[in-house]
């Protein structure tokens, strides 16, 4: 596709940086990413893709917008509560950039009905808050052979990991989901205001580059951020022969939700 000329003004400063240009915009315009969560993760990922100007974007959430969720999911606003988050976040993406086509999922991803959701896009986002849902992202990115960008946040840190074919995958790190009430959540812990702010933003990142296919991405690398301390890690992480999922002699080949529990 060609830019109008009304793009080339609105991309503008896209297009000027080395390593995007004319062609990546277009590339961009012409990409399809599916933003799996709503909330605090998704809403900056949300914002960012359409004003990168990423030509369609689905949003998948079974949620409504509640008053708690303001502080951070910068997305919904407060005539919000009580909207469905994926008609919230649509109209915000709508108002900013009208280039972008939306295609909304408002029910939570399954087993049974994930590899159909994400089947026609290019790059996932995985911005959801559980564990289950984490990692029945995850299987169904290694199955489907589909490219996606991890991420945990809680009270002052979180870490992040990107997904392509053949390397390290979720279940590489940890073979599977941590039993029930092992692990605080954001209503038990909480989540500082700017913490899903700040990885949502990066993991928009992390699609673009790979859109542009220009770029360092988190392949194979574990990335941690403690905000409150300032304390910034890498971890190199190879691929694990033994992982359940995408080893040599996997044991998970279907999804299923005895998988998850």
């Amino acid at each position: 596709m060609s830019l109008s000329e009304i793009q080339k003004k609105r991309y503008n400063r896209n297009i000027l940086v080395n390593g995007v240009g004319e062609e990546g915009q277009e590339k961009l315009l012409s990409a399809k990413v599916l933003v799996i969560g709503a909330g605090g993760l998704g809403s900056p990922n949300l914002l960012y893709l359409a004003a990168a100007g990423i030509g369609t974007i689905g949003i998948a959430d079974g949620d409504t917008v509640d008053i708690t969720n303001l502080q951070r999911q910068v997305v919904h606003h407060t005539p919000d509560i009580g909207r469905p988050k994926v008609e919230s976040a649509k109209k915000k993406i709508e108002d900013l950039n009208p280039d972008v086509k939306v295609i909304t999922y408002y029910y939570k991803v399954t087993p049974e009905n994930i590899s159909d959701v994400i089947k026609d896009y290019d790059f996932i986002i995985e911005c959801t808050d559980n564990f289950t849902a984490k990692f029945l992202i995850n299987d169904a990115c290694v199955l489907n052979k589909k490219p996606y960008s991890h991420c945990g946040v809680l009270s002052f840190y979180g870490q992040m990991i990107t997904y392509l074919p053949g390397c390290t995958c979720l279940r590489c790190l940890f073979s599977s989901p941590p039993a029930s009430g092992t692990s605080p959540t954001s209503s038990e812990a909480g989540i500082f205001t700017t913490v899903p702010g700040t990885f949502g933003t990066l993991q928009a990142s992390e699609a673009v580059k790979y859109l542009l296919g220009n770029g360092r991405l988190l392949t194979n690398t574990l990335f941690y951020f403690d905000i409150f301390n300032f304390e910034v890690k890498t971890i190199n992480i190879k691929p694990n022969p033994n992982c359940p999922l995408c080893g040599s002699a996997p044991t998970i080949k279907a999804l299923s939700d005895n998988n998850y529990s």
